[in-house]
């Protein structure tokens, strides 16, 4: 099996009122590549006549923006023309490449009703070869999401991106990164075979996973050595999981805000970029 080389506590970053734990990076982990970033937002209730989500309109570069809805729901809108409300269970994927503006923001229901809220943003890098390619957007409901049911049902895979058991994942990756989130049922057992080379993925949502030998508890990610290809999985408790793993790019990452390019000057390009307008223009 698999060894862990460490398991690394998320910390608390709240933004605003909103609660957030910061999986990546931390003083311990920078990224584990090609994966960059992972916020936790929630869970927590928001009351009636809410202010909703703080992330207004803002830029991107050179990388893709994985969003998570748990519990609540996005309103989405960029500068490409896309707009879209994807609520609980559903995912957003977008690839920023060359530039664009968007903003993530609850919903006038939600804003107006409140409720449960619970969001996981995860940035992945984009290789040299795409970071300037076209930003799109993709939204998918619950609905829209395969699922796969192992260990008589004590374990629910809802398939983001890849294959698995000859199932193909709700998105396409233009990298060939899997993603997945898994519900382990109490008693759930578990076998994946990952490939030796690619990085692994391991974020415990909630409850706690005992995997090869070890337990890794709720707002902790798990860093894997490249001995083996074998995860075994085993729950006492109910848990969820945010697995995924890829090839890693073993490129320069050099990040700043909201951009992640390979050199300082294409940051500083960046920069410019988006100050003359090159991003698309922001309608509300």
């Amino acid at each position: 099996m698999r060894t862990i080389k460490k398991i690394h506590a998320a910390v608390y970053s709240p933004i605003a009122d909103l609660v957030t734990y910061r999986a990546l990076p931390t003083a311990s982990v920078e990224y584990i590549d090609p994966f960059l970033f992972l916020n936790h937002h929630g869970p927590q209730v928001y009351p009636a006549r809410n202010s909703g989500l703080p992330f207004g309109p803002h830029p991107h570069r050179g990388m893709e923006t994985v969003t998570f809805i748990l519990k609540g729901d996005i309103a989405h809108k960029d500068s490409s023309g896309h707009e879209s409300v994807i609520k609980a269970g559903g995912v957003q994927w977008m690839r920023a490449g060359r530039g664009l503006i968007h903003a993530e923001v609850s919903s006038d229901e939600f804003k107006r009703d409140g409720g449960d809220l619970e969001i996981l943003q995860l940035w992945v890098n984009l290789p040299a070869r795409l970071k300037m390619a076209d930003p799109y957007y993709i939204g998918k409901q619950q609905q829209d999401i395969p699922v796969l049911q192992f260990d008589e049902g004590k374990v629910t895979v809802n398939l983001i991106t890849g294959e698995w058991k000859d199932v193909k994942g709700a998105f396409e990756s233009s990298t060939g990164i899997f993603l997945s989130t898994i519900n382990l049922k109490a008693g759930a057992e578990l076998e994946v075979a990952i490939p030796e080379a690619h990085n692994i993925f391991f974020y415990v949502i909630s409850g706690e996973i005992n995997v090869n030998g070890a337990t890794v508890r709720s707002l902790n990610l798990a860093e894997f050595n490249h001995d083996n290809d074998l995860l075994k999985m085993s729950v006492n408790i109910d848990s969820i999981l945010l697995l995924g793993h890829a090839m890693p790019f073993n490129e320069p990452v050099v990040s700043q805000g909201p951009f992640v390019m390979n050199t300082e000057q294409e940051i500083m390009d960046a920069y410019q970029d988006y100050r003359t307008g090159k991003f698309g223009s922001w309608k509300h």
